[in-house]
């Protein structure tokens, strides 16, 4: 009899400990794909702002701030290469010529903001500065989609060929940065997001 009193402590010992294991686990802060999939959810293209996100910052992001930053990052990095790639285009006629630099020089300036919008999102502060600085952001992304819907306005009368190519760049470029301006738009929604 005395010997089975041994074993029952053993076994509620381990009980115990399953229980507080499993228990751990629910406590267990949700990880950055959580809050990436949770983030993007309701995002304008959500498989392609899970898509680019999962893979961008792994670990890094844990807070809403990191997913907005992220999210202008690879905005950014895409106005970029649409550019180069818009410059690299040679228009055969005057028409084409014309709408290309014009093309050129919006993506230059949607580059810019991106570019402002990813510096002023590194040094956010708190109380009415926070709500200025958004604005500021909201701004600034917004208008560098504007700039890539007037890049596409201009190809309207051009040949084919270079219009297919260039309004698929500058509409995936959009897609990314319609995603990042909701994701930043989210975080204005609530000062509380901005946690380091």
């Amino acid at each position: 009899m005395g010997s089975r009193f041994p074993v029952l402590q053993t076994i509620l010992l381990f009980s115990t400990l399953a229980a507080a294991a499993a228990a751990g686990k629910n406590l267990r802060p949700e990880s950055s794909n959580d809050l990436v999939r949770k983030s993007c959810v309701n995002a304008s293209y959500p498989e392609i702002c899970y898509r680019t996100l999962s893979s961008y910052g792994g670990s890094a992001m844990k807070t809403p701030r990191d997913l907005a930053q992220a999210a202008l990052e690879v905005s950014l990095g895409r106005a970029a290469k649409t550019a180069e790639f818009v410059r690299s285009v040679r228009g055969e006629s005057g028409r084409e010529r014309a709408a290309l630099r014009d093309c050129v020089q919006e993506m230059g300036d949607a580059v810019e903001e991106l570019r402002r919008s990813v510096a002023e999102l590194k040094h956010l502060r708190k109380g009415a500065e926070f709500e200025w600085q958004m604005s500021n952001v909201e701004t600034w992304v917004s208008a560098a989609l504007t700039n890539e819907d007037t890049c596409l306005d201009g190809f309207k009368e051009v040949s084919a060929a270079v219009r297919s190519d260039v309004r698929r760049k500058i509409r995936n470029m959009a897609k990314v940065t319609s995603n990042a301006l909701y994701l930043v738009n989210l975080l204005g929604s609530s000062p509380n997001n901005n946690k380091q």
